[in-house]
């Protein structure tokens, strides 16, 4: 494991180095999620469930609840749970030393104690095994670890929000779905899509179904593909050549098992701009799929700096 300062860059954590504190936070974003999802509104895809990069760490942002709204943060500055709620009750659980049925148990008291009632389904999903949660009690968590990671989801978030902003079409936020525990943007072409065959662990098809009703290029970051993690990009459904692209970057490829391109985030991190790499990496990639499925790229895509010559001047 490879310790950095606030701020200086691209972070080294190898996946073997923080699988406890991994798990951990995998098992504790689909409590945190599920109380999203028991509490917000359906929205197309589940938008409506993932979690966000914040300043502090993951936060599910604003909840409604009643007529006032909360939240509740991993905040891997402090090393804590935060609850706050909109009438200015707030709460929060330490997350050393707590075991994944300790913090389910301790969130669900808080939230009651706050007068925010909340039921969650017994266990996660896309996993195996699915180990109910208040029978699961692995315990692991390292803070370095989980600042490391956290410093991976800012830069992938930083850098896919400007790949984002490219893109007039239906586009998806920048969000961390605990599902698959990966950070994810998806670009859509506006056409319906065959239902998604489904298949994941403890997931219903239906989910999938749902998630996947319409066409789509999805990128994303994994941390735990590869040494470090890595950058994903796949097309549903996947037309025909997608895996043979001409003018795929160095250092990425095409993944048959997992069907999608992926590059390595230690190449990413290694090389001369991190930035310019990732960026190369999801355009050629979102550019494959886009052509071999006819999408009309010249109304879907945009220049993010088409009035920065007007700001200037005001």
């Amino acid at each position: 494991m490879t310790d950095v300062a606030a701020g200086s860059g691209w972070p080294a954590l190898r996946v073997d180095d923080w699988e406890p504190t991994r798990r951990s936070l995998h098992m504790w974003t689909q409590i945190v999620g599920k109380v999203r999802l028991a509490h917000a509104p359906m929205v197309n895809h589940w938008w409506q469930v993932p979690l966000y990069v914040s300043p502090r760490g993951l936060s599910t942002s604003a909840i409604p609840v009643g007529t006032g709204s909360f939240d509740v943060e991993f905040d891997f500055v402090d090393h804590v749970l935060s609850v706050r709620v909109s009438d200015g009750g707030a709460d929060t659980i330490d997350l050393r030393d707590v075991s994944v049925a300790q913090l389910h148990a301790a969130l669900l008291d808080s939230l009651g104690a706050l007068g925010i009632d909340t039921s969650i389904s017994k266990g996660p999903n896309e996993v195996e095994p699915a180990i109910p949660f208040v029978d699961d009690n692995h315990a692991g968590y390292e803070p370095e670890a989980a600042q490391l990671f956290w410093r991976q989801l800012i830069q992938a978030d930083r850098v896919m929000g400007q790949f984002r902003a490219r893109f007039v079409g239906k586009v998806s936020p920048v969000h961390f779905f605990w599902g698959s525990f990966d950070m994810a943007c998806t670009r859509f072409s506006g056409r319906p899509a065959p239902p998604h065959p489904g298949g994941a662990p403890n997931c219903g098809d239906w989910v999938m179904e749902e998630g996947y009703s319409h066409e789509l290029s999805s990128c994303g970051f994994w941390p735990g593909g590869g040494a470090e993690g890595a950058f994903y990009s796949y097309a549903y459904p996947e037309p025909d050549g997608f895996a043979d692209a001409a003018g795929c970057p160095e250092g990425a490829f095409y993944d048959n098992g997992f069907r999608q391109y992926l590059l390595p985030y230690e190449v990413a991190r290694q090389a001369a701009d991190p930035d310019a790499l990732v960026l190369d990496f999801l355009e050629f990639s979102y550019g494959a799929a886009a052509d071999l499925m006819g999408w009309d790229r010249r109304a879907l895509e945009t220049d993010p700096q088409r009035w920065a010559h007007k700001s200037r001047l005001s």
